[in-house]
Formats: structure tokens, sequence, C-alpha cells
């Protein structure tokens, strides 16, 4: 924040997209091309608590959904 610089950070975890970014960008499958894009408005800076609010809960599903993530294993 302090540099002003934006960084790019791939991951495959939800949460983790939550709590690290300002926006969430979603791929769709192959060929990968932009789906969806969440902004995430949640106070900076972030503590972990924050993952435990019925706000974070509702960013996390309305990304879930747009993945088509049910949450089990293949």
């Amino acid at each position: 924040m302090e540099s002003g610089k934006t960084i790019l950070f791939i991951t495959h975890s939800t949460s983790e997209a939550v709590f690290l970014a300002d926006r969430v960008i979603v791929m769709t499958a192959r060929p990968g091309k932009i789906g969806d894009v969440f902004k995430v408005d949640l106070p900076r800076p972030r503590k972990l608590d924050i993952m435990n609010t019925e706000v974070f809960g509702a960013y996390v599903k309305r990304i879930r959904v747009a993945l088509n993530a049910d949450g089990g294993l293949d």
C-alpha cells in the first residue's frame, strides 16, 4: 500500500483471496478467460479476526458461487 504498486497474486484459496485482495478476478475453465471481477471493500489493515465476520463470509460465498465450487473433493 505504501509504494502504490499493483501486485498480482494467484491462489486457489477463496478465503485467502478475499483476505489479501482489493479485487478478486475469477477465471473461466479452459481456455482461461476473465469470468467475474469482485471488488473487496473491507477495511485495511486487515486482521485475521475479519475472517470470522458475516461480511467476509458473504464475499467468500459469492465468489464460490461464481466458481461453482461445492466444497467437495473430486
